[in-house]
């Protein structure tokens, strides 16, 4: 179990505060180009298609009034447990990185989401990144994603100990819909 340290919303020059419908087009900028125009094909985003994130989980982090990076969280079932979340995805600007930026808003994501009492984070991602926040294979050995993935990407953090034993079969959405505006502009 991962110790989460108190989080500082202020990271120098960079704030952290919850997301805005504001940010829709410069988050979505910062995802095309963090992940190119391929990144709407990954076995994740059927998870996500023509949903909220989940609610208190989805951050922009600004400087000078930009939105230099993004993380959410997503409403997931694992199998028969249903309160988990999906992480991902995580964007930082090209010019941004190697400052730690990323990492502290996964601490702040995590230690926020154990605070809202959900149970669970699993993600699709590399194991040597994510492993320094508690992630792992173990939790999400007996878990399927809905189309292809990597096996070896597909990680578990259990915000609560045991939240994930025994969990068995696919992930399923169960997030909130996004209302028809937010799906037609997200198309």
């Amino acid at each position: 179990m991962i110790q989460f340290p108190q989080t500082d919303p202020c990271f120098g020059a960079t704030v952290l505060r919850q997301e805005t419908p504001q940010n829709f087009s410069q988050r979505e900028a910062l995802l095309d180009l963090s992940f190119g125009p391929q990144r709407r094909r990954k076995t994740c985003e059927r998870l996500r298609e023509n949903r909220l994130p989940a609610p208190g989980l989805a951050f922009a982090a600004e400087e000078n009034g930009a939105l230099v990076a993004t993380l959410r969280f997503w409403s997931v079932a694992a199998g028969d447990r249903p309160d988990a979340l999906l992480l991902g995805p995580i964007a930082v600007d090209p010019a941004l990185r190697s400052r730690g930026l990323g990492g502290r808003m996964i601490l702040h994501g995590l230690h926020r989401a154990r605070e809202l009492g959900h149970s669970a984070v699993l993600l699709v991602g590399d194991a040597a990144y994510y492993q320094r926040f508690g992630f792992s294979r173990d939790g999400a050995l007996n878990l399927d994603l809905p189309g292809p993935v990597d096996l070896a990407r597909f990680l578990a953090l259990e915000l609560s100990p045991g939240a994930l034993d025994g969990a068995r079969g696919l992930l399923r959405a169960t997030g909130r819909c996004a209302p028809e505006a937010q799906r037609l502009r997200a198309a």
